[in-house]
């Protein structure tokens, strides 16, 4: 894979993940409507790990307060914040790794790769963005965080592995309207990437390692370092924006995709 093609993929990878516009459903849609080669597993599985470096990074304390506190949870010792981080976060991520395995084993993760399933699930979780971020109260802060609203979001999340969804958007949408102000319904969903991503990589990890030669690896690395890069200037974007401004510019660059793409599918 060209060097150019490697930083497409390793910019749009970066700025989307995070982002509620829904990584996957670009990623999907890049050798769909142009000449650019699928990119495979190898370079999926390298533009995540770049992503995972990038959010630990940035959110570098609530992730070493969480290891921290998992002695202490294997112990169920939850008696600290760090603990119950540590369980909220495993409790979110179950879900979503139970619905991935299922969509793996029947075959659903390749059907629903369709330009059509895309531009609707666009604009239906970009009018579920915007409701929820409307409504939404401004109530409560990742310290409300508690078993219920890990479950519930980690149903969110789940959904979310439809192509088009947005991992990040179903979660923010999810804690909005449970009624975590902006800021921290942004940091609560980057937070559950993390075990998520690890999750993906492992089991996407078993079928890269068979099929490793050199270059792929040599790909790799280049599309991670790019991927980890973009992901952070888009994290530390969007976190500041999210002081002053709604979710609304994500909601209309949805809509417009969304729009754009059903027109492409039925046209």
């Amino acid at each position: 894979m060209t060097f150019i093609n490697l930083f497409i993929l390793a910019l749009i990878q970066g700025i989307t993940e995070f982002l509620p516009i829904s990584s996957s459903g670009h990623l999907i849609l890049l050798p769909m409507l142009t000449d650019f080669e699928d990119q495979g597993l190898v370079i999926d599985v390298a533009v995540h790990v770049g992503t995972l470096f990038a959010v630990c990074l940035y959110f570098r304390r609530d992730v070493a307060l969480a290891l921290r506190g998992i002695p202490d949870l294997l112990r169920w010792r939850i008696d600290n914040q760090g603990a119950w981080l540590a369980l909220c976060l495993a409790l979110a991520t179950v879900p979503v790794v139970i619905v991935g395995l299922i969509f793996k084993l029947t075959g659903l993760m390749e059907a629903m790769r369709s330009v059509a399933l895309i531009g609707w699930m666009m604009i239906i979780f970009g009018i579920v963005l915007y409701a929820t971020d409307q409504q939404g109260q401004e109530a409560k802060t990742i310290r409300n965080w508690g078993l219920r609203d890990a479950v519930i979001l980690g149903l969110w999340q789940a959904v979310s592995l439809i192509p088009g969804t947005s991992r990040s958007g179903a979660c923010i949408s999810g804690a909005r309207a449970l009624g975590y102000g902006r800021h921290d319904a942004a940091r609560i969903a980057m937070l559950m990437s993390i075990p998520t991503i690890i999750a993906s990589g492992t089991l996407l990890g078993i079928d890269v390692v068979a099929r490793m030669d050199a270059q792929a690896a040599r790909d790799g690395a280049i599309a991670a370092v790019l991927s980890f890069f973009a992901a952070l200037a888009a994290l530390v974007f969007m976190m500041k924006l999210l002081r002053s401004v709604s979710f609304t510019p994500y909601v209309v660059y949805r809509l417009v995709l969304g729009a754009i793409l059903l027109w492409i599918a039925y046209t």
